[in-house]
């Protein structure tokens, strides 16, 4: 079982941008994304995001035109920096998106947007 002494610094920001629908810029094995968290939770024992990524830089250029493909799953540990974004940039989600279920690499889920959540954010 998870205990909140587990959890790494970055987890209550995401917590809070997840809830009021905010964006993040994080900084990501040294490239800068911007994020809409969708949910927070574990694998392997090691926390993650599921992020959908509306900017920023990706490890193979450019975003995918395709919103289906926007996903990022980011060990939250391996965060480097974590910015609340607030003004530039808007919440973005895909249709693909699944809150029972946020893709495979979520093992336990700790907080996701559920179906509503996401349509209201849209």
């Amino acid at each position: 079982m998870t205990t909140t002494a587990a959890l790494p610094a970055a987890w209550s920001a995401l917590e809070a941008a997840l809830r009021a629908r905010r964006p993040v810029l994080v900084s990501y094995h040294g490239r800068q994304r911007t994020l809409c968290p969708h949910a927070l939770g574990w694998h392997n024992n090691r926390p993650m995001l599921l992020g959908y990524q509306t900017g920023g830089q990706t490890s193979t250029g450019t975003l995918p035109a395709d919103p289906r493909k926007r996903w990022r799953c980011l060990y939250i540990d391996e965060i480097d920096h974590l910015l609340a974004e607030t003004t530039s940039s808007q919440w973005g989600t895909a249709d693909n998106y699944n809150y029972s279920h946020p893709f495979p690499a979520i093992d336990e889920v700790t907080i996701a947007i559920t179906p509503n959540d996401a349509q209201q954010a849209s």
